[in-house]
């Protein structure tokens, strides 16, 4: 399933960059010329193939504003009556790579009020699209970079599987910013957020996806990973109905060589992570107590805290 993984520049970041030429790496994602971005968005290079990205690299800010709205929508959720969590949606800003157009970078995120089902979010709702209206807005003074994405929660049950994959009803709304944006240079991503598997492994667990056109057809039984699986109920049980309709992008992190020396230097100095560890909004005692009756259930281990949790090698589900 599609999940977090640390990619180069990552590492780099999580060693307090040990490596120069990486560091350097992820210093320039933070920057591009903007007459290259202009002559990558004018060609549209992704118009000409189905898969055209392979790689989503969402920074650390973006990574934690979307895992801390997931898990807002859990707790919303368990404080109903019916005591289920509630899914969330979003945007996010980004750009394609000018140096690897095969890449899109992931820079900020912003939540939107909607209101979430247990199976879904509402995306056509009139207060939605007033607010989705309202932040594009907002962006477009503030920002360089456009509104490139979506990403919503799945709080499902923790199981033997992630939750990251396109619903019937994902694939329809991405399909439609796909045929909005694409043609305009500006390509669309979606972000499936797992925060309650990501709250048991005490990391990220999140999936980027693309939908394909609806004339292209993908290999016999090739799953959104590109495995080949024949058993119908697997592949449904891994990715969905629609297995065949939509295709991942691997997902990496990364963090500027400031940010690296500020997490290093923290990580070095016991007392300042035991500082930061008893601050009532980050124990996990205080902000999960709602949730210990259902995770109880599914995660044998204690419930940890996201502090730094994307800079993690272990990218197993």
């Amino acid at each position: 399933m599609a999940s977090s993984s640390s990619g180069p520049s990552s590492s780099a970041a999580a060693s307090g960059g040990g490596g120069t030429s990486a560091a350097s790496l992820a210093d320039s994602l933070y920057s591009y010329d903007p007459a290259a971005l202009l002559a990558l968005q004018k060609n549209k290079p992704w118009m000409a193939d189905a898969k055209f990205f392979k790689t989503a690299l969402i920074s650390p800010s973006c990574c934690a504003k979307m895992l801390m709205h997931a898990q807002s929508g859990v707790e919303k959720g368990m404080a109903l009556p019916n005591g289920k969590p509630i899914e969330v949606m979003g945007l996010f800003i980004g750009r394609p790579d000018t140096e690897n157009p095969t890449r899109i970078i992931v820079t900020d995120a912003y939540p939107i009020d909607a209101d979430g089902f247990e199976t879904q979010v509402a995306t056509d709702d009139d207060r939605v699209m007033a607010q989705m209206i309202d932040v594009s807005d907002q962006i477009e003074l503030t920002r360089k970079e456009k509104i490139m994405g979506w990403y919503h929660s799945h709080p499902f049950d923790v199981g033997v599987h992630d939750h990251c994959f396109l619903s019937t009803t994902d694939i329809q709304t991405q399909l439609t910013w796909q045929r909005s944006e694409d043609p305009n240079g500006n390509p669309f991503l979606a972000i499936v957020v797992d925060p309650l598997r990501s709250m048991a492994k005490g990391k990220p667990v999140l999936g980027a996806f693309r939908v394909y056109p609806p004339d292209y057809s993908p290999p016999p039984n090739e799953c959104p990973d590109g495995k080949i699986i024949t058993d119908e109920h697997t592949r449904t049980e891994l990715w969905g109905s629609g297995w065949n309709r939509y295709h991942t992008l691997d997902v990496q992190y990364f963090m500027s060589s400031a940010g690296a020396s500020v997490i290093t230097m923290l990580s070095e100095k016991v007392l300042w992570m035991r500082t930061l560890g008893s601050t009532p909004m980050l124990e996990a005692e205080n902000r999960y107590a709602a949730l210990r009756p259902l995770l109880a259930r599914y995660a044998q281990s204690s419930l940890l805290t996201y502090s730094c949790c994307f800079l993690a090698d272990d990218s197993t589900d």
